[in-house]
């Protein structure tokens, strides 16, 4: 070690540059009194919980803030941090007015370092790493979901295109056109490499693509008709508009008309100043049924994509002789 760093060791220890340090990392600092449950904390400890800066704040003071599903789990983990060898770290969330934050509380179990009957530990807020696990997790559940539900969708269209044929060679070459179909409708949905304006489509011709992989005879001549005016689609909306009617027509393809050779299904639309109505109507398959129990990552992930993106809504109505889907767009976002 050289002599320079020697000298500058002692900075590290001096009051002030242990502050900015903690400060720089974010850290609030508590300390917890494990006979009276009182707690002490810094300034920032006091903002980043929301609650007024006082002198000592008991643990079930804290404890209003922790969200509901938390409380029970943090109660007993700070509870039993006396019996825990070595250090602990948990993480909470916590609800400041309308805003959900994620702490992590760390410290020294097992009596370590206790002073005058108080431990130590710090707070962080983690919320962006948490929201950034989160969005992993969706998008991984996103992918997963879209994996099955490909090959759901080459299972259908292979049904479909064993029903139309006589002999393998036309049943591989009709399968190898609709799955041809389905990179064509991807293309439509997806920008050119360097495309520098946002694409557009007409309605129709997006629904058309989308769905005629799935019809026996083509869209328009098929038992999959398309009824809509001329209306133009931007680029993320018709991104959009092809995952939910992938998941419709995947659902359609197990369960609904799509899945029997006298089921046919109609697309039409209706166009106002307050909205862009497209409904979706089902006959001629199986009995319908309501679903029951909680609904599937498909089913939430079409429901996101209507309020989120489209701004707009999804309606079902399970009727027996064929579900019938209404899909309303806000017309400024049907556009961009």
């Amino acid at each position: 070690m050289t002599a320079t760093s020697e000298n500058l060791k002692p900075l590290l220890w001096e009051p002030k540059n242990l502050v900015r340090a903690i400060e720089a990392a974010g850290v609030t600092l508590w300390s917890w009194n494990v006979d009276t449950d009182a707690l002490t904390m810094d300034d920032r400890a006091y903002d980043l919980w929301g609650v007024e800066r006082g002198d000592e704040v008991k643990f079930e003071d804290l404890s209003a803030h922790i969200h509901p599903a938390d409380r029970d789990r943090v109660r007993a983990a700070f509870t039993a941090t006396r019996a825990l060898i070595g250090a602990y770290e948990i993480d909470f969330r916590i609800m400041v007015g309308d805003e959900l934050r994620w702490i992590s509380a760390r410290g020294q179990g097992d009596d370590a370092g206790i002073v005058q009957r108080n431990m130590f530990g710090i707070f962080i807020d983690v919320t962006g790493r948490k929201q950034a696990e989160e969005g992993r997790e969706l998008l991984a559940g996103e992918m997963s979901h879209r994996v099955k539900n490909l090959l759901a969708i080459a299972s259908g269209l292979t049904a479909i295109s064993s029903r139309s044929t006589s002999t393998t060679s036309d049943m591989a070459r009709e399968l190898t056109q609709r799955l041809t179909a389905l990179g064509r409708a991807h293309d439509l949905v997806r920008p050119l490499p360097g495309q520098t304006e946002a694409a557009a489509a007409l309605l129709g011709d997006l629904l058309s693509v989308l769905l005629a992989p799935y019809d026996d005879l083509g869209a328009f001549s098929g038992r999959i008709r398309v009824s809509v005016p001329r209306i133009s689609v931007g680029e993320s909306c018709a991104t959009i508009l092809a995952l939910i009617v992938h998941e419709l027509a995947t659902n359609s393809l197990k369960y609904g008309a799509l899945s029997l050779a006298t089921g046919t299904l109609d697309v039409s639309c209706s166009a106002q100043d307050e909205a862009v109505t497209i409904v979706w109507t089902e006959s001629g398959g199986p009995p319908v049924k309501a679903p029951t129990g909680a609904p599937g990552y498909g089913s939430r992930l079409v429901e996101r994509s209507a309020l989120g993106h489209l701004r707009g809504s999804i309606a079902y109505d399970w009727a027996q002789e064929g579900v019938v889907v209404t899909l309303k767009v806000d017309p400024e976002r049907l556009t961009q």
